[in-house]
């Protein structure tokens, strides 16, 4: 069968000058294709397959594979051209015994290994390896590393640090023993630089592609959350849109100025009353500075409140403020600071309502205090003379009788007097008509020029006034205290029992505020201010040349027997002064 075979086929040893050149071109030819298909197709098995398909086709050889060493030392053909009438071996796998790991690092050093004839003893074959190629027919072969180089550089005869075996390009010759020329162990060894080649552009392909599959899950799964941001953006915008307008239609229904400023002092939200009082559209007033809105007049008003806001305070005043059609409005202003969760002042929320109505009524219930107190006191003096004089017997005795309902009715004119005053006083106080007169006063005259002066109503009500003066000084206005202190006794004596004592006393406290009722005044501020704290905020309320007010009181509006007064003096020390009642024993 072999001389049928040797017969029908040319030798594939060139016979004379014409054929080594024919073979030269297609060497020459092959390896031109190889690397072309290297540089123009990525797919590594349609290379190996071009690759022993055309070294069949020019050495003339029965088979020729590309044997890949496995990881486990194991290894198969990945890539065979073989003859009809062999067997094909490709796809099998053949244990380590086949390919010891001392010949796979012979071949990782660049061996090439060309046997003429297997049975031969000079090729140096063991027994076991004959027996085993000689069931697939082998009576020749040629064998040349493929060498996997990091650097993608190929090595033909000395293995680099940094090579590894990959596998190797076999040629089988199987008909006959078979002499291999020079050209052809060139060309396998051309060929495996060339796979050695396309292995690494092969892996560097599939690391390229790695990394474009992570790259891509990375962008994919960005693009993910990015689409979900913009989905939650697109639904929180619309909520704060719906939010935004209810929140519109709510307040534009409000008949007051309702905004919210940010920590720059600009407009951030308005409703609707801005431009039905002040005439100003909204592109007027949002994202505009409060002193573009209010003018510089109308800024300077507000300024002082403003800060305070956004120092982190509630801040409340009233203002007056020209409407679109040129009238005084009363307002009153509230800011409310916009804190975050660090507590830092974004901003401040500003609610400004009309008061001129309430305003208004204030004004003509001081008119009318004020007109029937006046006309009030013209007959009331002229009634109190009348009964001075029928006091004195000028116009006749009366009867005892006649003589106690004269006193009765000199009493309660007095009385009425006194109301009378009292209520002037209250009106002027509170319209700011009060001056003060302030200098330096002694307490223990204070108190004892206000037992004198209540002595008279003591003993009728059967009442011992007493006191203990202490002499120091306060800066105050003497009459005012004076009346405080009448007052004072005045409605001690009035709940007194008869036979009782009222006592006048004084205490000395050092403490930094004036208080009145609990209330603290701090009594270095301005005399035209007075600050009130509370527990929630500060509001700043005018009180223009006020002072001990509370005292001023009418018969209705009196204070509690045990009642006090603190009054600061110039030492910054607090007096108590107490009007208090005695059991009698």
């Amino acid at each position: 069968m072999s001389s049928r075979r040797s017969s029908s086929r040319r030798s594939s040893q060139p016979r004379n000058h014409q054929d080594e050149l024919s073979y030269q071109r297609q060497r020459v030819e092959l390896l031109a294709e190889v690397t072309l298909k290297i540089r123009q197709s990525l797919q590594l098995q349609e290379i190996l397959r071009t690759t022993v398909t055309e070294v069949q086709r020019i050495l003339q050889a029965d088979r020729v594979l590309i044997y890949q060493v496995l990881p486990n030392r194991t290894g198969k053909p990945i890539s065979e051209a073989v003859r009809p009438e062999y067997q094909a071996i490709l796809g099998m796998e053949f244990p380590e015994e086949v390919f010891p790991e001392d010949y796979q690092h012979l071949y990782a050093q660049g061996r090439v290994r060309e046997i003429s004839d297997v049975r031969d003893p000079e090729a140096g074959l063991a027994e076991c390896l004959v027996e085993f190629v000689k069931q697939f027919e082998v009576k020749a072969k040629l064998i040349v590393p493929i060498l996997k180089t990091a650097n993608a550089q190929p090595t033909t005869t000395q293995r680099a640090p940094n090579n590894q075996l990959w596998g190797l390009l076999i040629a089988h010759q199987c008909d006959r023993p078979r002499q291999w020329a020079n050209f052809e162990l060139e060309l396998m060894q051309q060929l495996a630089d060339q796979i050695s080649i396309a292995l690494a552009q092969a892996e560097l392909l599939g690391r390229l592609e790695e990394m474009v599959e992570a790259r891509t899950a990375e962008l994919q799964e960005a693009n993910r959350h990015l689409k979900q941001e913009i989905d939650d953006r697109m639904q929180a915008e619309a909520a704060l849109r719906q939010s935004e307008e209810q929140l519109r239609l709510i307040t534009n229904g409000l008949p007051v100025l309702i905004s919210y400023v940010d920590h720059r002092q600009h407009y951030q939200f308005n409703n609707q009353a801005y431009e039905e009082w002040l005439g100003k559209s909204p592109a007027e007033i949002h994202g505009h500075h409060l002193r573009d809105v209010w003018g510089e007049v109308g800024y300077g008003e507000m300024q002082t409140y403003v800060e305070a806001a956004l120092s982190g305070e509630i801040a409340t005043y009233e203002n007056e403020i020209q409407s679109r059609e040129g009238r005084q409005r009363s307002v009153k202003v509230t800011y409310i600071p916009h804190l975050d969760k660090n507590n830092n002042v974004k901003g401040f929320f500003s609610l400004t309502s009309d008061i001129s109505d309430r305003k208004a009524i204030e004004r003509m219930k001081d008119e009318f205090i004020a007109v029937v107190s006046h006309e009030l006191r013209t007959p009331l003096t002229s009634l109190h003379s009348a009964l001075k004089i029928l006091a004195t017997g000028r116009l006749g005795t009366l009867s005892e009788d006649g003589q106690q309902m004269l006193e009765i009715a000199d009493d309660n004119t007095e009385r009425l007097v006194r109301l009378v005053n009292n209520v002037l006083d209250l009106q002027r106080i509170e319209s700011g008509d009060v001056t003060m007169a302030k200098q330096a006063c002694n307490v223990a005259e204070l108190m004892t020029q206000a037992i004198e002066a209540m002595q008279p109503m003591a003993q009728q009500q059967g009442i011992t006034l007493r006191t203990e003066p202490v002499d120091t000084q306060i800066w105050a206005d003497a009459d005012y205290m004076l009346q405080a202190l009448t007052n004072l006794l005045s409605n001690a004596i009035k709940f007194s029992s008869s036979g009782g004592e009222v006592w006048l006393t004084v205490e000395r406290r050092l403490q930094s505020n004036t208080s009145d009722l609990g209330s603290e005044t701090e009594t270095d501020l301005p005399p035209l201010k007075v600050k009130r704290k509370s527990a929630k905020h500060r509001s700043f309320q005018t009180y223009p040349k006020k002072c001990f007010s509370k005292f001023a009181t009418k018969d209705k509006e009196f204070l509690p027997p045990n009642s006090k007064v603190f009054l600061s003096d110039s030492s910054k020390s607090i007096l108590q002064i107490r009007a208090k009642k005695a059991e009698r024993v």
